[in-house]
């Protein structure tokens, strides 16, 4: 038998179940049986609980009785729950290129939006491009970054202190737990 669901999570209960037999199990787990719907229908009423058709593809369905709103509270509460963990596993970077010569301003600049995107939870990378004889004053870009980690660090953490790659040297900061 194919049983097409409803808009709910595909659970039916007490009088939307329409087979004939099911396999009741009982508000604490315990299995009691094969029942007409009827004579589950009865049992769930008489415990103060509704009767949810778990599985109906099965043969014969299976039907606990249990607190529907209870139940579709705790999903919901799962729900959200994974949706929040999943958001913490998918946090996004953003870059901010800055120079060895940058101006204040612009410094500035760059510190109040690198905040604003910390504040919502994401990470800050800070990069340096080195040209041409900047290289040879790795120092000053290492000090820039610092001062860059030093403006945010009311609202974050260094997670990776300043590195050179090649001609790039990056910084990455992380969003301050909340206590």
């Amino acid at each position: 038998m194919f049983v097409i669901a409803n808009k709910e999570k595909g659970l039916f209960i007490n009088e939307q179940i329409r087979a004939k037999e099911v396999m009741v199990i009982g508000p604490q787990g315990e299995q009691l049986g094969i029942k007409s719907t009827k004579d589950a229908l009865t049992l769930a009423t008489y415990a103060g609980f509704d009767l949810v058709l778990i599985n109906p593809n099965g043969n014969p369905p299976v039907a606990k009785i249990m607190d529907y709103n209870k139940f579709k509270y705790e999903n919901k509460k799962k729900q959200k729950e994974n949706i929040k963990r999943q958001r913490e596993s998918n946090l996004e970077m953003k870059e901010y290129r800055l120079s060895v010569s940058i101006d204040v301003h612009d410094f500035d600049t760059r510190v109040k939006q690198a905040s604003k995107y910390l504040e919502k939870g994401h990470k800050v990378k800070g990069s340096i491009r080195f040209r041409g004889r900047e290289m040879a004053h790795t120092d000053l870009g290492r000090d820039v970054l610092l001062r860059f980690a030093e403006a945010l660090n009311e609202v974050s953490d260094v997670e990776q202190k300043p590195i050179l790659e090649g001609r790039n040297m990056t910084m990455i900061l992380i969003p301050k737990k909340e206590k």
